[in-house]
């Protein structure tokens, strides 16, 4: 779902405070992916982002575009209960974000149901 649609489903998730943990994650095909969590509702989600599109203006200055909001995928993959249990679930998280196919190492602490 785009990420209006994930903040819609439930308000809370709108009012709450967010704790990101990298926006470098990675799967097989080196997409990259945000890490988040929401308080008030316990749920840990991905991101992906698409690509920026980057153009240079007559200046020589580059310019990124605006993301489209319906181009930004949700997907909740865990609740936890709080943030203490979060930090203790992916304790090492910095250093594995930043392996290969870091998203496998994220899976293994969060199976798929």
């Amino acid at each position: 779902m785009d990420i209006e649609a994930f903040y819609e489903q439930n308000e809370a998730r709108r009012e709450s405070a967010e704790f990101e943990f990298g926006s470098e994650w990675t799967d097989a095909s080196d997409n990259e992916y945000e890490l988040s969590w929401v308080e008030a509702t316990g749920e840990l989600y991905l991101m992906v982002e698409p690509e920026a599109v980057v153009n240079e203006d007559i200046f020589g200055d580059f310019l990124v575009s605006d993301e489209v909001v319906s181009d930004l995928t949700v997907v909740v993959i865990g609740k936890v209960p709080s943030l203490a249990a979060l930090e203790d679930q992916i304790l090492g998280w910095e250093d594995a974000m930043l392996e290969e196919n870091s998203l496998s190492w994220l899976y293994e602490r969060f199976p798929q149901k």
